[in-house]
């Protein structure tokens, strides 16, 4: 037998250390090899680590909450001396992408896509068992999609493509649901009737982005109210002959189709601010953040792109982030990048909302609830259905008349909605 000592690997984009969430096992448990052992939290993203070989469990490094630097001991397993003279080789970091300094939701400038095979380095991260089933079977393993972390490919990513080859309409795997923390991490306080709870994780990430944010960023806040009640007839009308498979519309294609238009007009508020280098970097592509409340707290999911998709792909793709959000299957680059945001509490909304810029993001603009109300119009009394539009900016940069002719611009589309079609 023999002793291996795994390190917490390189997790990729700068990461120097990680934060221990949970842990899957314990001393004196046995493990295979590919079995997640711990659940961390980075800067970007939650990822589970896998054994990169079996054995017993011997020691472990960090509790719940505790931060660990990359390259230090994690896990201490016994295993037999030609596993341990095997192992397999660290995750390679994934190339580098821009990153807007200045904190925030350190969201990366969206990079150029590229194919699965072009993005792998010539020798692929896996284990040694699966390497050598993979050349036993004749399988290029830069073919083969990996799901574990940085695309590490686990036994069952080969399994899978595998299958795929023998089957007409192959599935492929999406990456793995991670758990919420362990209880252990909730327990009674001493001699009260109180319970405490660990800040970790997502909840701790979010906790020091909302401080940072509100600490850092002078917030202007500016409320509109809307006549939504041709923006209502118009969704009815549409949910009333959707394409095939499409879920009903909800106003937020319809705000984010508008706000891909207005933006061309106010490109200041299509901005992040790199504080590190003193610069405002505006796109022009529109990537919507869409604020979406998940079990584990508030995550913003990315629409990249937004100005390249219909009205019902808008609708498509907001409702599959959101929910690849909530179920902890979105993919690193889905939670990174966005360029403005939307959110929205729907039946919840209220009358009006401050939402806290989503930095480096530099606006921000919250849906508030649709009702029916009497109305002045046209010199009578009218049953119309209204709707606030609660907006934060950021005021040392974004000036308060611009700010406020932006939302009346997104005000004029929405209140005539055909007009957020035409193209001027």
């Amino acid at each position: 037998m023999s002793r291996y000592v795994f390190k917490l690997p390189d997790l990729g984009e700068g990461t120097v250390e990680a934060e221990i969430v949970g842990w899957r096992v314990k001393p004196g448990d046995t493990v295979a090899e590919d079995d997640v052992l711990v659940e961390v939290m980075t800067e970007k993203a939650a990822v589970e680590v896998p054994a990169p070989v079996g054995g017993r469990v011997l020691s472990t490094t960090g509790s719940p909450g505790e931060m660990v630097p990359v390259g230090a001991e994690l896990i201490v397993l016994e295993t037999d001396a030609q596993a341990a003279a095997e192992p397999s080789a660290p995750p390679p970091a994934p190339a580098a992408t821009a990153r807007p300094a200045g904190g925030g939701n350190g969201a990366a400038a969206p990079a150029a896509p590229e194919s699965e095979a072009a993005g792998r380095s010539a020798r692929v991260a896996t284990s040694p068992a699966t390497r050598r089933r993979a050349h036993e079977a004749g399988i290029d393993l830069r073919q083969v999609a990996g799901s574990g972390p940085n695309g590490r490919i686990v036994p069952k990513d080969l399994d899978t493509y595998v299958a795929r080859r023998t089957q007409p309409t192959p599935l492929r795997p999406g990456p793995k649901a991670v758990p919420a923390a362990r209880s252990d991490s909730v327990r009674p306080a001493p001699g009260a009737a109180t319970e405490e709870i660990k800040v970790i994780g997502v909840r701790r990430l979010i906790a020091q982005r909302m401080s940072e944010a509100k600490r850092n960023i002078p917030h202007f806040a500016y409320v509109e109210e809307l006549d939504v009640t041709e923006l209502e007839s118009l969704r009815r009308h549409l949910n009333g002959k959707p394409p095939a498979g499409a879920a009903s519309l909800t106003y937020l294609p319809f705000l984010a189709l508008a706000l891909v238009r207005v933006l061309r007009d106010f490109p200041q508020c299509n901005a992040h601010y790199d504080a590190e280098r003193g610069v405002i970097v505006r796109y022009q592509a529109v990537h919507l953040g869409v604020a979406t409340q998940t079990p584990e707290g508030l995550k913003v999911p990315v629409v990249h792109d937004a100005q390249s998709h219909t009205l019902w792909e808008l609708a498509a793709e907001m409702r599959r982030v959101s929910e690849a959000a909530r179920t902890n299957k979105a993919k690193r680059e889905e939670l990174t990048g966005s360029t403005i945001t939307i959110t929205s509490l729907g039946r919840l909304g209220g009358i009006a909302s401050t939402p806290i810029i989503n930095a480096p993001e530099v606006s921000i603009i919250g849906v508030n609830r649709a009702l029916e109300r009497p109305v002045v119009l046209d010199g009578a009394i009218a049953i119309r259905r209204t709707m606030n539009l609660s907006s934060s900016f950021d005021h040392r940069f974004v000036d308060g008349y611009d700010a406020a002719a932006m939302i009346q611009a997104l005000k004029e589309c929405l209140e005539h909605p055909a007009t957020i079609f035409i193209d001027a």
